[in-house]
């Protein structure tokens, strides 16, 4: 059975002389060579390089301590090629690193290579496979980031949300997923798809790791707080809660009834017309935009785009000036009236995903569950630690009111110790 990687564990073993960062990137490179062929998480590697990276002097004392970190290919990067998932650049050199990865290196991360990515972060699906059962899909579009730190590869893998990019393949493959809220760790140098929506989050093996990745990353004051008392969780389950499969909804009790048990304060909360039309607004802020971040594409290089970008393309191209901007008043009023509704609660408990990692390669499953919140901007946590009716894993997710990640990551790791306990 395959081990996952806490990130905190390592930092704390490097920190404390147990380990060096050399030990960790060696073990890194063991887990990929073993299972690399099979799960195919990776665009690129280059382990000769992350292991003597690992034996440079000092590392210990950054804050990421010399950790491995899994890149998603949207991010430009230096000493890789970076292909964005699209044929369209298969030769791509960036003369720069993008933002996040120059932060990863000045916090001490090293960068073991760049995770498979669905073509510029849309449906076309890459060749990654779920760890857990590799004739599944193991979600995107940060399918090789989400699937890298499942199989024990890496203890950190950066990927991006539009719509649920983040938060369903942590559920599928059984992973923490952090999403921020929007624009927490700047974009820049990444291949926008929707500048309105798309933001970066982590992946790791827990709630501590990703809000200790977080961290050291952004300099921000994110992990847990350990004198947080039992939080205070609005339940919603959205006017979508019928596509909830058993297993969802089977999850969803369970996450409740364990922190319930651990005395944290549970109410069901129906949200109000003004948040639950926002939904809609997503996909006409997305199409607006994604038309206009990939013109260049469209005009000169149509031909080596997937049919379903080409035809996702098409349709978002009839999107009018006026339905966008009608769409993100839409959504400002829903972030108000989100905002109000929540006040007086730590976090929202709901779905992370339809249900179990569906069979098959050829779709990265539904965002039904996850649209809504990154529209909104707010900090979203996949909760790991259940199984649906096959054994797979499935996820519950913890959603934050803007700004108050601190809150939120607390809160999901409350809940995640819940479940544990169950």
């Amino acid at each position: 059975m395959t081990v996952m990687l806490s990130a905190c564990a390592l930092a704390a073993a490097i920190r404390s002389g147990d380990m060096t960062p050399a030990e960790v990137a060696a073990r890194c490179a063991a887990a990929i060579a073993e299972r690399e062929e099979e799960i195919r998480a990776f665009a690129i590697l280059d382990l000769e390089a992350l292991q003597a990276q690992a034996r440079h002097p000092g590392l210990a004392g950054l804050p990421l301590a010399g950790l491995p970190v899994g890149v998603k290919d949207v991010f430009d990067t230096v000493g890789f090629p970076t292909s964005y998932g699209s044929r369209v650049y298969c030769r791509h050199r960036p003369s720069a690193d993008a933002t996040v990865v120059r932060m990863i290196a000045r916090a001490g991360g090293l960068v073991a290579g760049k995770t498979s990515t669905t073509e510029f972060a849309f449906t076309a699906p890459a060749t990654t496979r779920n760890p857990h059962r590799t004739a599944h899909t193991p979600g995107g579009s940060s399918s090789g980031s989400a699937a890298a730190v499942a199989a024990g590869m890496v203890p950190l893998a950066i990927g991006s949300q539009t719509a649920g990019s983040i938060i369903r393949p942590a559920s599928y493959c059984g992973v923490t997923g952090y999403k921020p809220s929007f624009k927490l760790i700047p974009m820049l140098g990444s291949k926008t798809f929707s500048w309105s929506l798309d933001t970066i989050g982590l992946f790791a093996a827990g709630v501590a790791d990703v809000a200790f990745g977080a961290s050291a990353i952004t300099g921000r004051p994110l992990a847990i707080d350990p004198a947080a008392r039992p939080p205070r969780l609005a339940i919603v389950r959205t006017s979508r809660a019928g596509s909830a499969s058993p297993d969802a909804d089977a999850a969803l009790n369970a996450a409740m009834r364990a922190a319930e048990r651990a005395r944290a304060s549970l109410r069901e909360v129906t949200l109000p017309p003004e948040v639950e039309t926002a939904d809609d607004a997503h996909a006409i802020v997305q199409a607006y935009e994604a038309a206009l971040a990939l013109a260049d594409e469209w005009d000169r290089h149509r031909d080596l785009l997937s049919p379903q970008l080409v035809a996702y393309l098409e349709q978002a191209m009839t999107v009018t000036p006026e339905a966008y901007d009608a769409a993100r008043r839409t959504a400002r009023l829903a972030r108000h009236a989100f905002t109000d509704l929540v006040e007086g609660f730590d976090a929202v408990l709901t779905y992370s995903a339809p249900g179990e990692a569906p069979v098959g390669l050829a779709s990265t499953g539904s965002s039904i569950f996850n649209r809504l919140w990154t529209l909104l901007g707010a900090p979203c946590i996949n909760v790991a630690g259940s199984t649906g009716a096959s054994g797979l894993p499935i996820g519950v997710q913890i959603v934050g009111r803007f700004g108050r990640d601190r809150t939120a990551l607390t809160a999901a790791a409350f809940v995640e110790k819940a479940i544990r306990a169950a």
